[in-house]
């Protein structure tokens, strides 16, 4: 059975067929994120940009269970240095991949990794501009924002795209908060909304009850998924 099972924060794990897509695969350090290291078994990952706390385990769990990783090419260019497999893509390009057809979208944001030196100093390596994700995957379109502001093109990916189902950020402070997230949610006309990146931290608490209400009072339909919770689909 095809299943999109949300993990806490914005890490989605897609099930289709033989394969098991992974976007923004943040564990170690998710306080929501219930699954251990151990338990990942995936094909690809998705990354929508290079922020901690999206592409979490990622070179770690790509090198030792050789995944591969789509994202941004910058993005790719860094995680290649660090011996991971990757496919580069940019901004409106799509590629057929095994699983189903990823595009990336624009998104409002910030991209960089963010690590600890050999004298123990932070430093940060940018990693082009941040997407969002729409994937064509069995008979359903499904859009992951990412991290991203509100943007008049989301219009424009609602009306060129059938989405299903769209993920998108509510938590406020580093994106969107609930009220323009429901604006984003009448742009795109999307079958069924689910909110993400949220309540991870107290930065970004909110009421994702208040999300649920503004969005079915605009006619729409609304999903709060709990870590571990799953959707089926065709």
């Amino acid at each position: 059975m095809n299943k999109i099972i949300f993990h806490g924060h914005s890490f989605i794990e897609i099930k289709h067929k033989e394969y098991t897509i992974y976007i923004d695969p943040f564990i170690e350090g998710n306080p929501l994120c219930y699954i251990k290291i151990d338990y990942v078994v995936c094909n690809y990952f998705i990354l929508t940009h290079g922020h901690n706390d999206h592409v979490g385990n990622t070179i770690e769990l790509a090198r030792a269970k050789d995944v591969k990783v789509i994202g941004m090419v910058e993005l790719c260019d860094y995680l290649e240095s660090k011996g991971v497999k990757t496919h580069g893509m940019n901004l409106g390009g799509a590629y057929n991949f095994p699983f189903g057809r990823v595009k990336l979208t624009l998104a409002h944001h910030s991209s960089s990794i963010t690590y600890e030196n050999q004298l123990g100093e932070y430093e940060y390596h940018y990693t082009g501009n941040p997407a969002g994700v729409i994937l064509n995957i069995g008979e359903k379109t499904i859009y992951h924002a990412g991290d991203t502001a509100l943007f008049y093109d989301m219009k424009l990916i609602g009306e060129m795209n059938k989405i299903d189902y769209a993920f998108l950020p509510i938590g406020d402070n580093y994106t969107m908060g609930i009220d323009d997230a429901v604006k984003a949610a009448e742009f795109m006309n999307a079958e069924t909304v689910i909110p993400v990146h949220y309540n991870t931290f107290e930065a970004i608490k909110v009421d994702e009850n208040d999300f649920k209400r503004k969005i079915e009072s605009i006619g729409k339909k609304c999903v709060l998924m709990k870590p571990g919770d799953d959707l089926s689909f065709e």
